[in-house]
């Protein structure tokens, strides 16, 4: 016996949406929100939120290299502003370092510590599990597909 697949008006509680942009753009929206939650519940028993998750997996994608406050945000899935006060929580978490650059003092230098590196270990399986109930409801096709109409609606 199939379930029955939940509808944009269900979800919503709304009429009939026939207007096909429209109910695009919508279903993004929730989608964007469902993804966002089901993140923010994966990260939440780390203490984590996901920004602080996204500068963690930057970092570590530097490979020890360290980066200024500007090149993480400008790396950001969510680009923000509050790219400091992250880094500032991190950095009370001992997840990350701060250093002055030793060529320009108005440059800070952020690194991942032993401890941001386990922590994002730790985390793997979790985003595995989670990643590979994701992946189960579309075919590569239907992935490819998707991934490229929404890189179209990119500027």
């Amino acid at each position: 016996m199939h379930a029955v697949m939940p509808t944009l008006e269900s979800r919503l509680k709304s009429k009939p949406i026939t207007n096909p942009h429209m109910r695009a753009f919508l279903s993004l929206m929730v989608t964007g929100a469902w993804l966002q939650g089901r993140m923010n519940g994966m990260l939440k028993p780390y203490g984590l939120t996901e920004p602080q998750y996204n500068v963690l997996r930057i970092l570590r994608g530097q490979q020890g290299a360290a980066m200024n406050l500007y090149e993480i945000g400008d790396r950001m899935v969510y680009p923000t502003s509050n790219v400091s006060r992250i880094v500032d929580k991190l950095l009370l978490k001992g997840f990350v370092i701060r250093e002055a650059c030793e060529v320009n003092r108005r440059r800070v230098d952020i690194s991942i510590t032993k401890s941001g590196l386990d922590l994002l270990d730790e985390l793997q399986p979790v985003f595995e599990s989670n990643f590979q109930a994701f992946a189960s409801k579309l075919s590569p096709e239907q992935a490819g597909r998707i991934s490229s109409a929404l890189e179209g609606l990119w500027d």
